[in-house]
């Protein structure tokens, strides 16, 4: 089993791909309108998917696009987007895969879901009335597929932990900050175990995990074509 897979190599039909490859050498813009998102499109009834355009995606701080919000509020709403994305994924493997999964996985289906709905929450709770919008999802085989949901979590659970890795030292609020350490605990949990079950390496990365900037995150999001609208 390869053990270098990346979000980039996950698509919404589940194949394993190289999706580097496919975009060597191309702009910003070009990439994504092969991923099927024009820059002005909108997710979830919010500014989300244009928060994706190639200027969204300029190096810098790291920090999300300035249309999540302003702040830790943008910073919120960039994992809260990330965590819906998690949610479903699992709250859609649990209906189509949790009774032909073996025990492991069944008890990594359990935690994940309940735990992904919770981050959520908190999150939703932390926002108040400045929370996005759920997107929608298209998974394809990542939730109808064992082998391919198993390959698919092991690079969301990674990612998640790259992506709340790369805002820490961007949220000013102790109270934000306690929220997101609260969570990537959580993340690398899950991508340890899962890395466990299905023979992947525990810590991806090995003794040190790899913090990665929002536009690192997105780009990566979107390649998947997971999100739809």
């Amino acid at each position: 089993m390869n053990h270098i897979l990346s979000l980039e190599t996950v698509d919404r039909d589940g194949a394993l791909r190289e999706a580097a490859n496919d975009v060597s050498g191309d702009t910003r813009l070009s990439f994504l309108q092969k991923a099927g998102l024009g820059a002005g499109a909108m997710m979830g009834g919010g500014a989300v998917l244009a928060a994706l355009a190639p200027s969204a995606l300029a190096a810098g701080s790291g920090r999300p696009p300035a249309s999540f919000g302003a702040g830790d509020v943008g910073i919120l709403n960039y994992a809260l987007t990330l965590e819906y994305l998690e949610s479903s994924f699992y709250n859609q493997a649990y209906t189509h895969l949790y009774s032909g999964a073996s025990p492991a996985v069944k008890a990594f289906l359990t935690t994940t879901k309940t735990d992904e709905a919770d981050h959520v929450a908190a999150l939703k709770g932390s926002l108040g009335s400045k929370a996005v919008k759920e997107p929608k999802f298209d998974f394809g085989k990542a939730v109808t597929d064992l082998s391919t949901f198993e390959a698919t979590a092991y690079v969301l659970e990674n990612t998640g932990v790259a992506a709340y890795s790369g805002q820490a030292f961007n949220i000013k609020a102790p109270k934000v900050l306690a929220v997101a350490l609260a969570i990537v605990t959580v993340e690398a949990r899950h991508a340890g175990a899962i890395g466990s079950i299905t023979g992947m390496p525990i810590a991806k990365n090995g003794p040190f995990d790899i913090a990665e900037t929002a536009s690192q995150i997105l780009a990566a999001v979107t390649a998947t074509k997971f999100i739809v609208g």
